[in-house]
């Protein structure tokens, strides 16, 4: 049942009167469906990568192959992220989510029919779809935070959405290698897990791919905020959101000197994240032989903690609308763990390995929801899904010239040297940072306008 519409109070006379604006307890069941979605692609990113020396021996590839799983995700981002923009700007959130969640459910059922020896490409194939579906997915949090939710929860919104992408990161982690063991002179047994692994995958984004069908709604009827009735009356103004609006749109962005430094500040960062992840199981078992299952158990809690950390920052952000300032500490925190992760890996002990992971995780994964909101605050009134989606795309170009270098540095000279270069470019990144001017156009907007009193979910 939706709430029923807030009273606002009377403004001062001669004040203009605020736009009607009311909040619907069905938000929640929006975004909770969203994180699902979110979560069952997410999880299928490092699916390989993660169990690299298993997969190498049973499809009898290289681990450059393995690598490429992954890599996949942001090599295919970048030719079709505008486009997906476009999509989204022009028929809503419910049309993208269920391209996305539908590519999802093919890539998934596709990589069933991998299980033999001689068909990774096949898989390869899936990957790719799922890989392909991400960009009608990964840039809606901000979207559906700014489309659903009030001006004193979209940040802790935003964060929850981001959060449906860490957790099936983390699961993609802790997932694989439990399900497929290493098996010594046993491949076949090796065999009979992945297609285990596979089936589950399939059935539950089937299941999703209903759920979006039957409950998901692009909108509200009524804007939750003064921002997005004013945005919404923008876009109308300028041609409902079709194709000249979103190249106008998209030339304001690049053109936006704010914006235009947090995109290479926030694609340094999350292409960081990308790279030790990718190889986190290459690096991690040159130190630890054999202890595949800990490797996945890293990654869980490197997410998990990054979990934590997009949710307190959210919270926080919500609370102080200090989007400037919690963005540089937490990027300058995310270069303090990747030094201490550097210099600890090779320490003996797990157990520090793990200490050091978590701290990293915690800001450097919960820097995703940040980025997003900071975008949103520098380019007010531009569509939220335009921004993320120009973020994402420089996080998939980082994200790939990243990885390459890391895995060429790594074989070359080894994980000090690897990760110090990773270092170096956190350094750059956070100067890049503290020179955004905090211009908080939504801020800004929101004072110009009473405030819709929140209703109860």
């Amino acid at each position: 049942m939706e709430a029923p519409a807030a009273t606002p109070a009377l403004p001062d006379a001669g004040a203009a009167a605020p736009p009607a604006c009311r909040l619907y307890a069905r938000r929640w069941l929006m975004l909770a469906i969203f994180v699902l979605c979110s979560l069952s692609n997410s999880i299928q990113w490092i699916q390989y990568s993660v169990i690299t020396n298993i997969v190498t021996e049973y499809y009898r590839v290289d681990s450059n192959a393995v690598n490429w799983t992954a890599m996949l995700y942001e090599v295919l981002y970048i030719p079709l992220i505008f486009p997906a923009s476009w999509i989204l700007e022009k028929t809503g959130l419910r049309v993208c989510l269920l391209a996305g969640i539908l590519g999802t459910a093919l890539g998934s059922w596709v990589k069933v029919f991998s299980v033999g020896r001689h068909l990774f490409w096949v898989g390869f194939a899936g990957q790719s779809i799922v890989g392909g579906s991400q960009i009608f997915i990964l840039s809606l949090p901000a979207r559906i935070g700014a489309v659903w939710f009030g001006p004193d929860e979209v940040s802790t919104a935003v964060s929850i959405g981001v959060f449906g992408n860490q957790l099936g990161v983390a699961l993609g982690f802790l997932l694989p290698p439990l399900i497929v063991k290493y098996h010594e002179g046993d491949m076949e047994a090796s065999g009979s897990e992945f297609a285990l692994m596979f089936y589950l995958m399939a059935g539950f984004c089937t299941v999703l791919l209903l759920v979006v069908v039957a409950l998901f709604r692009a909108a509200p009827p009524t804007p939750p905020s003064p921002a997005q009735a004013a945005q919404k009356e923008a876009a109308a103004d300028e041609g409902g959101g079709g194709g000249g609006s979103f190249l106008s749109s998209t030339w304001r962005l690049v053109t936006n000197p704010g914006f235009a430094l947090l995109l290479v500040a926030y694609g340094i960062n999350v292409g960081d994240f990308y790279a030790i992840s990718t190889l986190l199981n290459q690096v991690v078992l040159q130190y630890f032989p054999g202890r595949e299952v800990d490797v996945g158990r890293l990654g869980l809690v490197m997410v998990l903690a990054g979990m934590v950390g997009s949710v307190c920052c959210g919270v926080v952000l919500d609370k102080t609308h200090k989007y400037k300032e919690v963005t540089l500490a937490i990027y300058f925190m995310s270069l303090v763990g990747l030094v201490i992760y550097t210099f600890t890996l090779n320490c003996g002990y797990i157990e520090v390995v793990y200490f050091t992971i978590i701290f990293l995780g915690f800001f450097m994964t919960g820097y995703l929801p940040v980025g997003f909101e900071l975008a949103a605050e520098l380019t007010y009134p531009e569509p939220e899904g335009t921004s993320a989606g120009m973020l994402n795309a420089s996080v998939q170009v980082f994200g790939i010239a990243f990885t390459l270098f890391y895995a060429w540095l790594f074989e070359l000279a080894g994980d000090m040297w690897a990760n110090g270069a990773l270092c170096i470019t956190l350094v750059v990144g956070t100067v890049i940072t503290a020179v955004i001017r905090a211009d908080l156009r939504r801020q800004s907007a929101q004072r110009q306008h009473l405030q819709p009193v929140p209703l109860p979910a």
